[in-house]
């Protein structure tokens, strides 16, 4: 890629916009890393890594890997916070070619590029703007799925028609209780007249 490289954000020759990590002659072509770096740009560091670990592409192992050694320098050498860093920039340039050839009909070959390219990582810190949207975003994932009013009145119904069922379950409990306590108090009133009559035939005998 030629030019000025995208969401750098430097404004003159040999302005530092961040902290980097530089990986050369990766075994792959430019155009392929350049896929997977659209993926990642201007994202927090942690989003960034979750983007790549779930990016079904050989390139972005390495990729992740530059991320990782990018984050460590910030924290190690510059004395960056982890959680406040964004990809400022990410980007592929063009390494050498490896030459090679393939047999074709009438004595002919046919050339082969095995293209490499150098992947730069530039990771800075996020503004106060970004990191309030950012803990925005994390408060309302930490409420779970359905953050929506819609969501929350469904929860709100499925709790009051819980709270009918266990009150219903709880009732018909009480009740099957005073009905066996009825079913004993009947048999003791029968057995004890027929013990009573017992006992006066036998004085009267």
């Amino acid at each position: 890629m030629t030019g000025p490289k995208r969401n750098e954000t430097a404004t003159m020759v040999g302005e530092r916009v961040g902290t980097r990590c530089v990986v050369r002659y990766v075994r792959s072509t430019p155009s392929k890393a350049r896929q997977v770096l659209n993926l990642i740009r201007g994202l927090d560091v942690r989003s960034a890594d979750q983007v790549l670990q779930f990016t079904e592409r050989e390139i972005a192992r390495t990729i992740r890997k530059a991320l990782a050694s990018a984050v460590a320098n910030a924290v190690n050498n510059d004395g960056q916070d982890p959680d406040e860093l964004k990809v400022v920039a990410c980007y592929a340039d063009g390494g050498p070619q490896l030459k090679r050839f393939r047999p074709r009909a009438r004595g002919r070959a046919m050339r082969i590029l095995k293209r490499t390219c150098h992947i730069t990582v530039i990771v800075g810190r996020m503004t106060d703007q970004e990191m309030a949207v950012l803990a925005a975003k994390a408060g309302t994932a930490g409420r779970g799925r359905g953050a929506s009013p819609a969501a929350s009145a469904r929860r709100a119904r499925v709790e009051r028609s819980r709270q009918q069922r266990a009150t219903a379950k709880a009732e018909d409990g009480q009740g099957s209780t005073e009905v066996e306590n009825e079913t004993v108090d009947e048999t003791a009133v029968d057995t004890t007249p027929v013990a009573d009559t017992a006992s006066a035939e036998g004085e009267n005998e």
